[in-house]
């Protein structure tokens, strides 16, 4: 993959307005203030956070541009290799999980898809089942369970409730009528509504080294 280019900050516009010959800056309520009013301390903050951000945006765009070469080289040979095997039905969308290889097996790239899961209404009926076995249970329930139901249907900032909890749930081994009949409607809720395919990319010193990870998350660097 050869992809040429000069890595310069982002435009970032300075803060400073000018009206009238005169110079002012806008705080966080929209207000215009005098840049004489503004603390020495409060521009210089201002100056460097834009600075930064420039480099951050030009980063961001970068990785993204990154990403979609990447994913366009893979599927340029993908079909090459559709080409070699003589696959008829060629680009094909269904492609799942797949590594990719150099032949000294040193470098490594993983390209795994994961379903987008979204609930139906019946992911509601079953709670009310898990509720009323909670509530009947209380005294003999054990509390590792009641916190993983509690957990489950706790919904973020965004209102979405806790998948992984949900998917413990559904591993729960108990008998019990209400429960399985929760279960069922637990899973008839669950429903495919998209698919997202993420590129990793790994590395060792020798055939007989472990894997090491190549982030290019800054949280992770």
């Amino acid at each position: 993959m050869t992809h040429h280019s000069t890595f310069t900050p982002a435009p970032i516009p300075s803060g400073v307005i000018t009206m009238n010959d005169n110079q002012f800056m806008q705080d966080a309520h929209g207000r215009l203030l005098p840049i004489g009013m503004v603390k020495p301390a409060d521009k210089l903050q201002d100056e460097k956070v834009r600075d930064i951000m420039g480099w951050v945006l030009a980063l961001s765009a970068q990785v993204t541009r990154f990403k979609e070469h990447t994913m366009a080289d893979l599927t340029a040979l993908d079909t090459l290799l559709e080409q070699e095997y003589k696959l008829v039905k060629r680009g094909n969308k269904g492609k799942g999980n797949r590594t990719y290889m150099t032949v000294d097996g040193l470098f490594q790239i993983k390209v795994q898809v994961a379903d987008s899961i979204d609930f139906g209404p019946e992911l509601q009926v079953g709670k009310g089942l898990l509720d009323e076995c909670m509530n009947e249970w209380s005294a003999n329930a054990r509390p590792e369970i009641q916190a993983i139901v509690t957990r489950a249907f706790n919904t973020d900032k965004e209102g979405k409730i806790n998948r992984s909890e949900i998917f413990m749930l559904l591993r729960l081994d108990i008998e019990d009528e209400r429960w399985q009949n929760a279960m069922r409607a637990i899973r008839d809720a669950m429903r495919v509504v998209g698919k997202k395919e993420y590129v990793r990319f790994f590395t060792r010193a020798s055939a007989e080294d472990g894997w090491t990870t190549i982030t290019i998350d800054l949280a992770q660097a």
